[in-house]
């Protein structure tokens, strides 16, 4: 059920986070949102970065606009995308925080690495009964968002399997049914946020294009089985929402993971197979390599393109934008084509004025194309020469 894309030619978004005010010192930690909520000081200031989130992509001229990952906190790298759950769900003992196994995932970066310190913060309750949606409370959360702003809110949360992966078990006897049990508890929770009204549902990183990437295949682990674990989290819920599966190639402290630019390639037939209406596509920092076999193989969805690069705080021209989506059309029809970013601009690395000028020329560089094909374009007041303070002579 397409709410938030319905009636839009090249709409504009961007993948979740944004970079935390200076001043906003509150950590949400294990308390439930509700329970913060009560507390002046943390409802103040949630509200008042959340209200900043979302006033800048109105101001850029975004169409669907997300909480900048508000609920999460001040953290290495950005952990609290992957700790969140796991510090509210039930089955978990928050008195037993343990480091996760080096190299979970299968990813390791040796002392020396400013990664080293993101995979040393990798500091996890253990689970030790049936997991369940405990307080996750992602209908609240939306919900607070929402009444905050007219245009589309996206709600975007980290995958079940990069959940199991992270956490220490004593209560599943194997990695499958962990992962599944985390599944079903995500599920009931996002049919929760559904019907609640959320216009957007994103699962991020699914591990399918990572894994077929590296060419990771065991008889449990493998790209098949984590299409399996998406379309199981996700069941039921385009019926009543957009669901995007968001990909791209990792992002803590706003690092490039890999030492080489991977491609989706050998991941693209699965991916197409994802119970999803939209995919996402990390393409700005690989110059669009993938960008040809991305249109040859997914056909019946909507393809999210990144057309700017979370990587690095140089801020992408229009033009440069309006390049990007001139050559995603050549291979998906605009009726299908979404211009995002890459990953997500808040993962402990960029300012918010790059942040914010980035979404700026996003916005521009979609005009740009917009008015070459003849389509309404999107006000920015950040681009508004009327309200600049230099003058003219």
């Amino acid at each position: 059920m397409l709410k938030a894309t319905a009636d839009t030619i090249l709409p504009t978004t961007i993948t979740g986070s944004l970079p935390r005010p200076s001043w906003y010192t509150e950590n949400l930690g294990a308390r439930s949102f509700l329970d913060a909520m009560v507390t002046s000081r943390f409802r103040e200031q949630y509200v008042d970065a959340l209200s900043v989130y979302l006033r800048d992509q109105e101001v850029a001229g975004l169409d669907i606009v997300t909480d900048g990952d508000c609920r999460f906190d001040q953290d290495v790298g950005g952990q609290s995308w992957t700790g969140y759950p796991t510090r509210h769900m039930d089955g978990f003992d928050r008195g037993q925080r343990k480091l996760a196994a080096v190299g979970a995932g299968g990813v390791t970066f040796p002392r020396g690495h400013i990664l080293h310190d993101y995979l040393e913060a990798r500091v996890m309750p253990k689970i030790v009964g049936p997991v369940g949606r405990g307080e996750l409370q992602y209908a609240e959360i939306w919900k607070t968002a929402q009444r905050l702003t007219h245009k589309p809110v996206k709600f975007g949360t980290v995958t079940p399997e990069l959940v199991a992966f992270a956490v220490q078990d004593e209560h599943y006897t194997d990695l499958p049914s962990r992962i599944m049990a985390i599944s079903d508890a995500l599920n009931q929770e996002l049919h929760e946020l559904a019907d609640a009204g959320c216009p957007v549902i994103q699962m991020e990183e699914p591990q399918i294009h990572l894994l077929a990437a590296r060419g990771f295949v065991d008889e449990v682990i493998n790209p098949a089985f984590m299409v399996k674990v998406f379309n199981n989290t996700v069941r039921g819920l385009r019926a009543k929402t957009e669901v995007w599966c968001h990909t791209c190639w990792g992002n803590p402290s706003q690092q490039r993971m890999f030492r080489s630019v991977q491609s989706y390639r050998p991941a693209l037939e699965l991916l197409n197979q994802v119970d999803a209406d939209a995919v996402t596509f990390e393409m700005k920092s690989s110059n669009l390599a993938d960008i040809e076999d991305v249109g040859r193989a997914i056909t019946d969805k909507k393809v999210a393109v990144g057309a700017i690069d979370h990587h690095t705080l140089q801020v992408e021209s229009a033009e440069e934008v309006a390049e990007v989506a001139r050559t995603a059309l050549r291979h998906i029809p605009a009726e299908r084509l979404i211009l995002s970013s890459d990953c997500g601009m808040g993962r402990e690395g960029m300012g918010r004025r790059h942040a914010f000028y980035k979404m700026v020329s996003l916005v521009q560089g979609a005009n740009i194309v917009r008015r070459e094909l003849g389509l309404p374009e999107a006000p920015s007041l950040g681009a508004d020469a009327r309200f600049s303070l230099l003058r003219t002579r």
